[in-house]
């Protein structure tokens, strides 16, 4: 946050949100130190903010009951924030929150002045973010739905799941942690009784979700980011090394760049480097180059290239007559 006032007003706002916050917690929220949110408490107590605090591990700081906040002001970066929030709500939710945007949108409408609301809507059309979505998740929104609602009500839900590669379903019972949207595609985190761990499942691979009656309990002690940093870490099992033509190197520096390593070589040619879970990618991508690429590394892969290769050339070479 840029300066002092602000993160005491941002303190104002956040403080009613929760019983009691702990100096810890609203440290990591502003990016400061305990020692910060001390003197900050101590600054607001001056202004005469009615300010509570409580010692002990299960101490900590909110606003005395009762305490009224003042009218909501916004600048234009809020108020743009906002607005770009809520649709970008909608993009990723779909029918879900449509009503919810549609209902708080026209609510900033009628409370935001004139000037304000039209430098909102200059933002808006020069600011566009865009392509979230890698598909469309219309035929899966009552299941979206279906799983909020049981994460929400800590409910037990019965899913039809179909993994990847496979014709026929099983048949889970799931307790729901949560929903994360990773890579532009749905994830449900959640404990799956028959597997008796944590498991992960692709929103568009369920083929039912039904609600249960069993409640459940998340464990205190688990974090749905600490748990995705773990089970979502790409670990690559091989370590491709491609040769590319001079005349491709640019196209690929500036395709790819961003995650491969690129090393220019003397003669104008360079050498990509990559790690992949699979190769098949890999074999497709080399084969797109014809002759600007060949595959050095690992032996498996140019074994693939030559394989594909053959078949194709089998697949075009000329019948005898």
């Amino acid at each position: 946050m840029g300066n002092v006032a602000t993160r005491l007003l941002s303190l104002i706002m956040l403080l009613p949100s929760r019983p009691i916050w702990k100096a810890s917690e609203l440290a990591d929220e502003f990016n400061v130190s305990e020692r910060t949110i001390h003197r900050y408490m101590a600054m607001l107590d001056e202004m005469g903010i009615p300010i509570y605090s409580e010692r002990g591990p299960y101490g900590g700081f909110s606003l005395v009951r009762g305490y009224k906040l003042p009218p909501l002001l916004f600048t234009p970066e809020e108020a743009t924030v906002l607005y770009m929030g809520a649709n970008l709500i909608r993009d990723v939710w779909g029918q879900t929150y449509n009503d919810a945007v549609t209902s708080v949108t026209a609510k900033l409408d009628n409370v935001l002045p004139d000037d304000l609301r039209h430098e909102v809507m200059q933002a808006q059309q020069t600011l566009v973010v865009g392509g979230l979505t890698a598909r469309d998740y219309r035929p899966w929104e009552s299941i979206l739905h279906t799983l909020r609602q049981c994460i929400g009500e800590r409910r037990c839900v019965q899913l039809q799941y179909r993994a990847y590669g496979r014709q026929e379903d099983t048949e889970r019972i799931l307790e729901p942690y949560a929903l994360t949207f990773q890579w532009g595609l749905w994830y449900l985190i959640g404990f799956c009784r028959l597997r008796e761990d944590m498991r992960t499942f692709r929103v568009d691979r369920i083929q039912q979700a039904a609600p249960l009656s069993d409640r459940f309990d998340i464990p205190r002690d688990f974090s749905v980011r600490e748990y995705l940093a773990r089970s979502m870490r790409f670990e690559p099992n091989y370590q491709v090394l491609v040769r590319l033509a001079p005349e491709v190197v640019l196209e690929t520096r500036q395709r790819h760049g961003h995650w491969m390593e690129i090393t220019d070589e003397d003669d104008g040619s360079a050498v990509a480097r990559f790690g992949v879970a699979n190769l098949d990618w890999s074999v497709g991508w080399i084969l797109s180059y014809g002759a600007h690429a060949r595959a050095l590394e690992p032996p498996e892969l140019l074994a693939r290239v030559r394989q594909a290769a053959a078949e194709a050339l089998k697949m075009y070479h000329p019948i005898d007559t």
